[in-house]
Parts: C-alpha cells; sequence; structure tokens
C-alpha cells in the first residue's frame, strides 16, 4: 500500500515536472512571437521625441533606448534580462515594466475575484434551476437571458450602466477604484463603503459573460447527470429532490465547473481591458491600453509574457486539482 502510494507521489511529480518543462519552452517561443510582432508595429520614438526635434536629437534617444540595433540583438538582450527577472524599462514611466505590471495587478485580480464570486453566486443556482426544470417558463427566461449576456458588447453595457446607475439614477460613481482599507496587510477596496461602490459595476459588467457561461455549462451538466442511473437509484430510495441535489448531482457537475471556472479566471484577468478602460480602474488593462496608445513596447511585451504565464501556471493547477478530485483523469497516458 505504502509503495504504491509512493509510485503515485513519484508519477505526480514527474507530471509536474514535464509540465513546467513544456511552460519554459511555450514562453520562449511566445516571447519571439510576441517581441518578433511589436517591433512591426510603430515606431516608438515618434512617440517619445517632439516631431519637430532635430535628427541628431532622434537618433540620441533611439540609441538611448537600444532601438538602433538590429532586433535580434534587442531580443537577446530582452531574453537574457528576462532570465533574471528584468523585462526593461518603461519609455514612458521610465521604471521597469515588470514593477509596474506587479503595482497594477492587485487592482485587476480584485476586480476579477469579484467578477468570478458574483458570476458563481447567480450564474450555479439558475443553471441548477434550468436543469432541474427544462420545460420551465424560468428556464426559458433564464437561458434568453444567457444568450443575451453572451451577446452584448461588454463596453456597450458598461456605457450603459453608467448612463443608468451614475447619471440618471446617482446611485454609484462613475469610474475609479475608490477609497481602499487594509486588512490582515492586503489593501483592497471591498474593506471600505466608497470602494464597494466603485466596484459594483466594473465588476458587475465584467461578470456578465462569465454568469452565462456558467449558466449553460451548469444547465447541461445537471440534464446530464440527472438521466444516469445512479440518480434513478436515489429516487427510488425515497430521498428528497433537496438531498439528491446536494449529495449525488452537485458533486459530479462541480468536478468540471471547477476546472473551467480556473481557466474562467485567467481570461477575466487578462480580458478585463474594456471594462478598466470603460470605469477607469487602475488596473493592467487601463496600464496596457496606454501603453499600446504610446508604443511602450517594454510594457506591452511583459504584460503579454505575465498573462501567457498566468495561463500556465492555471492550467497545471487545473490539471492537479482534476486529478486529485477525479482518480478516473489520466495523467500522461496512465491511471493514477
Amino acid at each position: 500500500m505504502q509503495r504504491a502510494s509512493q509510485g503515485k507521489d513519484d508519477f505526480m511529480l514527474a507530471f509536474v515536472i514535464r509540465r513546467v518543462l513544456q511552460s519554459v519552452v511555450v514562453l520562449f517561443f511566445m516571447s519571439l512571437i510576441v517581441f518578433s510582432m511589436i517591433n512591426l508595429v510603430g515606431d516608438p520614438v515618434d512617440m517619445l521625441v517632439n516631431p519637430e526635434s532635430l535628427p541628431d536629437e532622434i537618433e540620441r534617444v533611439r540609441r538611448d533606448f537600444g532601438l538602433d540595433q538590429p532586433v535580434y540583438v534587442q531580443y537577446w538582450k530582452f531574453l537574457t534580462g528576462a532570465m533574471s527577472g528584468d523585462l526593461g524599462n518603461s519609455f514612458v514611466f521610465g521604471r521597469p515594466a515588470l514593477a509596474l505590471i506587479i503595482e497594477r495587478f492587485p487592482a485587476t485580480l480584485e476586480l476579477a475575484t469579484s467578477a468570478l464570486i458574483i458570476a458563481v453566486i447567480i450564474g450555479l443556482p439558475l443553471g441548477l434551476y434550468a436543469g432541474l426544470n427544462p420545460s420551465a417558463w424560468g428556464t426559458r427566461l433564464i437561458m434568453g437571458g444567457s444568450i443575451l449576456g453572451i451577446s452584448v458588447p461588454t463596453f456597450w453595457l458598461g456605457l450603459m450602466m453608467i448612463i443608468l446607475f451614475s447619471v440618471l439614477l446617482g446611485w454609484l460613481p462613475v469610474s475609479g477604484r475608490g477609497e481602499t482599507g487594509f486588512f490582515l496587510g492586503i489593501e483592497s477596496s471591498i474593506f471600505t463603503l466608497d470602494g464597494l461602490r466603485h466596484l459594483i459595476m466594473p465588476a458587475t459588467n465584467l461578470a456578465l459573460f462569465k454568469i452565462a457561461t456558467i449558466i449553460r455549462l451548469t444547465r447541461a451538466g445537471t440534464e446530464e447527470v440527472m438521466r444516469l442511473d445512479f440518480i434513478k437509484f436515489a429516487r427510488a430510495r425515497g430521498l428528497s429532490q433537496r438531498r439528491i441535489v446536494r449529495f449525488h448531482l452537485l458533486p459530479n457537475i462541480l468536478i468540471p465547473i471547477i476546472t473551467v471556472l480556473a481557466i474562467e479566471f485567467g481570461t477575466l484577468i487578462a480580458f478585463a481591458t474594456v471594462t478598466e478602460s470603460i470605469f477607469a480602474w487602475p488596473g493592467l488593462g487601463k496600464l496596457v491600453i496606454d501603453a499600446i496608445i504610446n508604443l511602450d513596447r517594454p510594457i506591452v511585451v511583459a504584460y503579454l509574457l505575465f498573462v501567457v504565464t498566468l495561463f500556465l501556471i492555471l492550467n497545471l493547477v487545473v490539471d492537479i486539482i482534476y486529478a486529485v478530485l477525479d482518480p478516473r483523469v489520466r495523467l500522461g497516458g496512465r491511471e493514477q
């Protein structure tokens, strides 16, 4: 028994090491693609100097930022610096790009976490209801709403929310993060009333698409599980609907939902750009939009590599969680 447990642990360790090595290869190729593509989009020197500057001044700025060197030389310097955690300095801010990303990340993490919580609290019960009552009028209303949630553009919905709740009704502030508070050394808007009022609209706007996704995923899983034999046996034993849902249905549908939510959390962080821009939320999205406008290459490259790394980590965590929750899953082609 102990030997079998040791063998499983060794196999899990080998799986993690293999995935980490694969992630390093993916990061290398992504850095090559991102760096090559970003060098094809405009010349940042045009944004850094006065258009009426003399050629000598323009050449000096290009030389100071290393933009006078061939692209492969620039990439080699970037790659060697990245290995030590140096992704270059921002052209606009004059500060390390990675430091700016880390500085803005907590605000985006707070927004994405709040949006995910809202999506789960609303989407899971609605999806369960729709799956348990497929013919009810409420189900048709819920599924119609989910289609609307997927179809309506985020930027349009954000603008409508601002017009309705801020301009017309005056209930919520238009933009910004508001006042932040500290709890156990963690700074967040949720610890103050003003911060919560600023958080409600952008978090809800970001959550709406995920609410629709969770509804449809939960409904599909519920309908599939409710047709299985063990549910019929539970009903034959006289178990109540609530007990069947709690002890038989939920454990079977939560495994795929949890694994999907982990990846969806990454997309919330990566694609919060539009929401952050609309509500002037001081996170990564607003930073990268400003960097794209100003052709601030180090910020854009650092952001994209940060997002790729985040997705690789989340994928690894999802695989491990799935293997722990469901012993039937195969890792590397072998049964656990």
